[in-house]
């Protein structure tokens, strides 16, 4: 997950991917898209985002159902 310090919606969405990944037992990061200039270049201001398996995955919201079926693989 990409993200960024003081971004509510960040926040938001790191506590959701936290309860899934937990719930499903799958590993997850955090990434600050502020701390790596390829990072910036590619998310900009479109944060959080997050990825599975190195793809977009999503931005600024977790789609539970959806990140649930991406995950049940894993």
């Amino acid at each position: 997950m990409v993200t960024r310090q003081g971004c509510h919606l960040c926040e938001v969405a790191e506590a959701d991917v936290r309860r899934i990944c937990d719930d499903m037992g799958v590993s997850w990061t955090l990434e600050d898209v502020d701390a790596d200039p390829s990072l910036r270049a590619e998310y900009g201001d479109r944060v959080p985002v997050i990825l599975v398996d190195g793809e977009e995955h999503g931005y600024w919201r977790v789609e539970e159902p959806r990140l649930r079926a991406a995950l049940a693989g894993y």
